[in-house]
């Protein structure tokens, strides 16, 4: 679990025309809550928050005005064409306290032979740890996988402190067997094809 130093600054102006003054300083408006505390408004370096985010649950340490806190961010929204942040929801951890998060499922190992495909019913798995040691990932070995196998929540290892928290018989992956080609079709459009020439 990666910690990541962070310097934010407190912020008084709100509304749309603070928030785009803020990002075209490269910089994101977020906000920080959670212990029951009044809800915080920061601001964040752009370059640095966006690298960070890059590792999901990061936690990220803030420097806020000389006062520090441990944070890992709950809602993240991002431009939808270009993508950049535009504002970021923060949730306050201690360290030793239990929270739940996402964390991305990530298949690996050659399926059995046979075209076959792997469909993420899941892409995720929610799941309770300790805010200092959160999973980036969790990842599901599929090798050697026929045609209609599937793997349950259950079925996945966590590191240990890790809890599951999705239904532990939700299905995560399965074993999609591979379409075979209608000649139908193709016979169709053979005789679209001779119906043009025809014509």
């Amino acid at each position: 679990m990666s910690e990541v130093k962070i310097a934010a600054t407190l912020r008084s102006e709100f509304g749309k025309g603070a928030a785009r003054k803020i990002r075209r300083d490269s910089k994101v408006p977020g906000v920080l809550y959670g212990h029951g505390s009044d809800p915080v408004h920061v601001t964040l370096p752009g370059h640095e928050l966006l690298l960070a985010l890059r590792t999901p649950n990061v936690l990220l340490s803030l420097d806020i005005e000389g006062k520090n806190e441990l944070a890992i961010p709950k809602a993240v929204q991002r431009d939808p064409l270009k993508g950049f942040l535009e504002h970021v929801d923060l949730l306050l951890v201690k360290r030793g306290e239990k929270v739940t998060v996402e964390v991305p499922v990530v298949a690996e190992g050659e399926l059995a032979a046979g075209g076959n495909l792997l469909e993420h019913v899941l892409n995720t798995l929610s799941v309770e740890a300790e805010a200092t040691h959160l999973p980036e990932s969790v990842t599901v070995s599929v090798e050697g996988l026929e045609a209609g196998a599937s793997v349950l929540a259950k079925d996945i290892t966590l590191e240990k402190g890790v809890t599951l928290v999705t239904d532990a018989d939700a299905v995560v992956l399965q074993v999609l067997a591979a379409q075979a080609e209608e000649p139908a079709a193709e016979g169709t459009e053979e005789e679209a094809a001779a119906e043009g020439a025809e014509a």
